[in-house]
């Protein structure tokens, strides 16, 4: 597992170079929080970067229930009986494998890996402006009706789960990226996703950490470049 530290916050990579999976650990000054749970071979070098760090993990929140998001959880969970499971309240459904739409979502189907028999079951059900920590959260759905991003004002960090990737380029969810497309096959609505990653350019900030792809310092011209590129594509109903 590729490990890339900036501040306190630890991106641990499996498969960097083939088809990278991050998750992030976030250091507090008396614990830790985990974001995102990979899959399920994401679980040794967690719990290896744990103990190297000598802090108790006392959290995990989960930007969004797809499969390679949440793929080490159950283990981890066994592992360490009390930390708090968190997820979004909407994508709490996703996590018991519920792919039912609400009346006033935009009917299309919900895609990706939705996973199914997850014996852990959240703990914490978050909402827009919920503090974890030092971490707010954010409503970014697009990707999946109940996608979440992370900021942590102090650094400007937003963990933005798959509602941007990097991997091939910077995009938006949705949009597709041929050297690397497997997050837009995975989102249900662009135009949603479109408004997301806007609400995360407004917030400027400093590092942008994603679920595929590397950490990106001062993301603002690339992210720009991107939303540009989706509208535009939206546009023409591509």
């Amino acid at each position: 597992m590729r490990v890339i530290r900036y501040h306190n916050l630890y991106q641990l990579t499996v498969l960097p170079s083939f088809f990278p999976v991050n998750c992030y650990i976030y250091e507090e000054e008396n614990e830790l929080t985990l974001i995102d749970a990979g899959i399920p071979g994401s679980y040794k070098g967690i719990v290896k970067m744990v103990k190297e760090l000598n802090k108790p993990l006392t959290n995990i929140i989960l930007t969004h229930a797809h499969g390679d998001h949440v793929g080490a959880l159950d283990k981890l969970k066994q592992t360490f009986p009390n930390i708090i499971v968190s997820i979004s309240e909407r994508d709490s459904r996703l996590l018991r494998g519920d792919v039912s739409l609400d009346r006033d979502e935009p009917q299309m189907p919900i895609k990706g890996g939705v996973p199914k028999g997850l014996t852990t079951k959240a703990d914490h059900l978050l909402k827009e402006g919920d503090r974890v920590g030092s971490l707010e959260v954010l409503a970014t759905p697009g990707h999946t009706p109940g996608s979440i991003s992370l900021l942590d004002s102090k650094h400007g960090i937003i963990i933005a789960g798959d509602a941007l990737q990097t991997r091939g380029r910077m995009a938006v969810g949705g949009q597709l990226v041929w050297s690397f497309p497997f997050p837009a096959f995975g989102t249900w609505n662009k135009e949603i996703a479109l408004e997301s990653a806007r609400k995360i350019m407004s917030r400027e900030p400093t590092l942008l950490a994603v679920g595929h792809g590397d950490m990106i310092e001062n993301p603002g011209p690339n992210l720009e470049k991107a939303i540009n590129e989706a509208e535009s594509q939206i546009e023409k109903g591509a």
